[in-house]
């Protein structure tokens, strides 16, 4: 199998990007051959596909099969600027060096219980929304791999699969759900919120990660995923009987799971909440003037910005001990390649305003592609499918492995 480096998202460090780097698809068409890509500005179709691919090159010399990438976001609202900054700028440079798969993770947006009738009402609008955020943003389904979770049941099926070997208190330890639980009311903690680390769990297993770049908040549950290969491993792919399986079968009689390494992203960008520096940008919170959403208006952006949470210290640069500033700062940086000297003497009266028109310059690019990609009848859908095709391929696989350690009856 080859190696793989699994990404999620929901939680990934910044890389700098140029819109200009990628041009954009304004004239999209799709013809008999089933892959996309980006060519003088219109997007193709390409007769080979690259995801996943396991065939030898066609040239004598071998080259090293490029690692796997998986990251995702959830589409349980609209996608913000800490969501672009944090993890999605970063994927076209990606899809440079590794094999790489970009998933829209509805299943994950359903574990917060209070609110998941809410999501539901517009989670197809939202799921296309996020998918066409990742083309609009560089990814290129030509190179890269775009699917939804729901659509590949493996995810699922995995999960539940993994569950049934997994002691509840693995589950409990867990700081988010510990975090969650210890403030929720009576009812709003549902099963998905304790089961979501096993999920997860079969999204980086599913594809047989090797490498995990996550941010910090995520460590606990890459270290879950480790045990849950290791003890999956143990249970099910070792002795006589697992070796007696894999020759009736005709699979290989390594374990059927690797243990995933985590890689703690260093120096992405956190992206904070405008109503309080102390709280990253959260599509969750309840104060809509929290967080700039990618396809916010120019007018509701600069209003934003206005409302935005400052301090009275004299001055504007950042400072950690000013988590607001720090924050605001931090945008302008990225948005506007500054270092801050031009703007460190300002008032927040005279700042505000540089600041929004430099974050509405920065999204205007990224905005009219994602028109364009809308605006393409057939197009989104036609890359999604395809995507659910190409994923397919490798979870139906690594399930069969999975059934066939379990001791399932295989047709």
């Amino acid at each position: 199998m080859l190696p793989l480096l699994l990404l999620l998202s929901l939680l990934l460090c910044v890389c700098t990007f140029s819109f200009n780097a990628y041009p954009p698809p304004p004239s999209m068409m799709r013809t008999a051959c089933s892959r996309y890509c980006l060519q003088s500005s219109k997007i193709t179709a390409s007769s080979t596909s690259k995801l996943f691919s396991s065939s030898s090159p066609a040239t004598p010399t071998k080259t090293p099969p490029k690692k796997r990438v998986l990251s995702g976001v959830q589409p349980t609202g609209s996608l913000h600027l800490g969501n672009y900054l944090g993890s999605i700028s970063q994927w076209p440079k990606m899809q440079e060096e590794y094999d790489c798969s970009f998933c829209v993770v509805d299943l994950h947006s359903l574990t917060n219980m209070p609110k998941n009738t809410e999501v539901t009402k517009s989670l197809k609008e939202n799921t296309l929304t996020a998918a066409a955020i990742y083309i609009a943003s560089g990814v290129d389904p030509s190179t890269s791999n775009i699917f939804v979770q729901s659509h590949v049941k493996q995810h699922a099926e995995l999960s539940w699969l993994l569950s049934c070997s997994l002691p509840l208190n693995w589950l409990e330890r867990m700081i988010q759900y510990k975090d969650k639980t210890a403030t929720a009311k009576e009812g709003e903690v549902g099963t998905g919120l304790l089961t979501y680390p096993a999920l997860m769990a079969a999204d980086i297993l599913l594809y047989g990660a090797e490498v995990v770049p996550v941010g910090e908040d995520q460590r606990q549950h890459l270290e879950l995923t480790r045990d849950i290969a290791r003890r999956f491993n143990d249970l099910y792919c070792k002795g006589g009987p697992w070796k007696k399986k894999t020759k009736e079968y005709g699979i290989p009689s390594y374990p059927v799971f690797r243990e995933p390494t985590a890689q703690i992203v260093k120096g992405g960008a956190r992206i904070m909440s405008l109503s309080d520096g102390r709280n990253k940008m959260s599509k969750s919170d309840p104060n809509p003037n929290s967080c700039i959403n990618i396809l916010d208006s120019p007018d509701v952006i600069v209003q934003k910005i206005k409302a935005a949470k400052t301090d009275d210290i004299v001055g504007i640069f950042e400072d950690t001990s000013r988590p607001e500033a720090n924050n605001l700062m931090s945008i302008y940086d990225i948005t506007s390649q500054g270092d801050g000297e031009d703007v460190s003497n300002m008032s927040w009266g005279e700042f505000k305003p540089i600041l929004a028109t430099s974050v509405v310059e920065y999204l205007k690019p990224l905005q009219k592609r994602y028109e364009e990609v809308r605006n393409e009848e057939g197009y989104l859908e036609g890359v999604l499918k395809e995507g659910k095709e190409n994923a397919s391929v490798i979870a139906e696989e690594t399930v069969r492995k999975v059934k066939i350690g379990m001791g399932f009856y295989l047709d």
